[in-house]
């Protein structure tokens, strides 16, 4: 498995656990690596510094510990340091020959990269693991999810909904550079397997090449306070996808 034991400039040690459970997310050959939003990074390069020029002073350590992260697993693949700038769609642009996703909470950056020899794409999700707020449940959840959610212990069910929200992220973020194509909630309708620590991400409409009624497969960990969801696509003839 490879994995980033960094932690901006101090080992990861007190953080081993979650690193862990991040890179369960994923097949071996996807590199994955965490920064902490809180240290210091080295400045973004300049063709990605653009995108953050008028942005809060939160907003550009958040964005320069996704870079150190990307530029790590990069380094973890055996892959040159490269920029990577925003698109206009605010999506990263990977170098040729790579595909990523990136994201981020208020204590964690984490990335995760491949390339695309190997895989088509790549989702991955960070959240806190607290409540969805109940307005949120009906403007994210679909009326399967909901009814899903129903049946679980009702102290549960707010961090479940949090879970769902967070899967349709990482699904998403995992089918947009296929198919360029933004959506709603309701496009897509996540099945837990809570013992497995799995997803299914099925959709309700057709979007690109995905036709309606097809799935997408993700993992998802609960650990140290944070929901993680990963996802990877292979390469057609490589293995399931």
């Amino acid at each position: 498995m490879i994995a980033s034991a960094r932690w901006g400039a101090a080992p990861l040690a007190p953080q081993m656990p979650l690193l862990t459970a991040m890179r369960s997310l994923f097949p071996a050959q996807v590199a994955v690596a965490l920064t902490d939003p809180g240290a210091p990074h080295p400045a973004p390069w300049p063709a990605e510094a653009s995108a953050i020029l008028r942005a809060v002073p939160a907003r550009r350590a958040e964005f320069a510990a996704g870079r150190a992260a990307i530029r790590t697993a990069m380094a973890d693949l055996g892959w040159p340091a490269a920029g990577v700038p925003m698109g206009a769609d605010r999506a990263p642009v990977w170098p040729t020959g790579l595909t990523g996703s990136l994201s981020h909470c208020a204590t964690l950056c984490v990335a995760a990269l491949a390339p695309t020899s190997q895989f088509r794409a790549i989702g991955v999700d960070l959240e806190e693991a607290t409540d969805l707020p109940p307005d949120l449940i009906l403007q994210i959840c679909t009326p399967p999810e909901r009814a899903w959610l129903a049946c679980q212990p009702t102290a549960q069910r707010g961090r479940l909904a949090k879970l769902i929200f967070s899967a349709k992220e990482c699904a998403y973020k995992c089918q947009y550079p296929l198919t360029g194509t933004l959506f709603d909630f309701d496009t897509l309708e996540i099945t837990p397997d809570l013992d497995a620590g799995q997803f299914e991400a099925t959709f309700t409409r057709a979007i690109g090449r995905f036709d309606t009624g097809a799935c997408l497969s993700g993992r998802f960990v609960i650990e140290a306070g944070l929901i993680g969801c990963g996802m990877a696509l292979p390469q057609w003839g490589q293995g399931r996808g």
